[in-house]
């Protein structure tokens, strides 16, 4: 016997959207920590090849078991495989690639985190927000902030115009998958939403994976985990959040968050490898912390 169809309401935010931004960070923070000790195992491409496969796995089973509502109209899948394609293959492939081609997490990390600028930048046109005078405050707080720390835990190093090339995708590719669901997102299913987009995160991951490495792969318990966290935590749940987040929120407030993704790196590696944090980590982590209260802030009503 199946389970009956199931639907998602969305029309009004629910009620756990309260805590999200906490538990996204967290696992999104967590993240670097588990990838970098994946990419001992196996070739990048390669992992997020199979990274991508086993949340498609997953979700085909959990969209047999549940029957999700699946989209109806071609627009609103297309809206869906376009989100798929920037963020998890424009986001994470040229993620990947410019730290294939020499670049340090360190330049990746400063180059990426401007992303919270660029949204406040082409929010008000792309998805009619406002963003006053003590958020560009905040903005530039946060990107400060985001930037002492990432150049007091790392070196800052570009080995190559190819590297930075992909860097430079990579940011493009997050900001323009935030503005999409901003702007086209639609009420559907996460699991369904997630069904469509890993699919098409795969189709483009695993041929060039195929093309571009020797898909190196050791199956090792450490590899097994990283693959488990970063598939359950990061691809299904973490995603999730974020998607949410942007639909129901402000796509320059859900953006800030970015801010506190390196401060929430350094802090987890301080507690789980004995990592030190240097004073100016600190100071970024307390700008970086004020940034986000600003941007996040209500305005009073006129």
């Amino acid at each position: 016997m199946s389970a009956p169809r199931t639907t998602f309401p969305v029309s009004a935010a629910p009620p756990w959207l309260r805590v999200a931004p906490a538990l996204f960070l967290l696992l999104w923070s967590s993240g670097f920590v588990f990838l970098a000790l994946g990419l001992r195992y196996a070739d990048p491409l390669t992992f997020l090849a199979l990274r991508y496969a086993c949340v498609v796995a997953l979700l085909a089973v959990a969209c047999a078991w549940m029957r999700p509502r699946f989209p109806r109209g071609a627009r609103q899948w297309g809206h869906l495989a376009m989100i798929g394609l920037l963020l998890q293959a424009g986001y994470f492939c040229s993620t990947y690639l410019s730290l294939k081609h020499g670049m340090s997490a360190g330049a990746l990390a400063l180059i990426t985190s401007q992303q919270p600028l660029l949204i406040g930048l082409l929010a008000p046109a792309i998805a009619g927000e406002r963003v006053d005078r003590m958020r560009w405050l905040g903005l530039a707080l946060g990107v400060c902030g985001a930037m002492l720390v990432i150049v007091s835990r790392s070196g800052i190093h570009v080995a190559s115009p190819l590297a930075l090339v992909f860097a430079l995708s990579a940011l493009l590719a997050l900001t323009a998958a935030t503005l999409w669901e901003k702007r086209f997102g639609s009420p559907t299913h996460p699991l369904a939403a997630n069904l469509i987009q890993y699919t098409v995160g795969l189709a483009v991951v695993a041929p060039l994976a195929w093309s571009l490495e020797p898909m190196r792969l050791q199956w090792a318990p450490q590899m097994l985990l990283s693959l488990a966290y970063l598939v359950v935590a990061n691809s299904i749940v973490g995603i999730t959040l974020l998607l949410a987040m942007i639909r129901h929120g402000e796509a320059s407030r859900v953006s800030a968050l970015f801010f506190l993704v390196p401060p929430a790196t350094a802090l987890i590696a301080w507690a789980a490898l004995g990592e030190r944090v240097a004073p100016l980590a600190w100071l970024g982590m307390a700008l970086a912390a004020a940034g986000l209260h600003l941007v996040m802030r209500r305005r009073a009503p006129a």
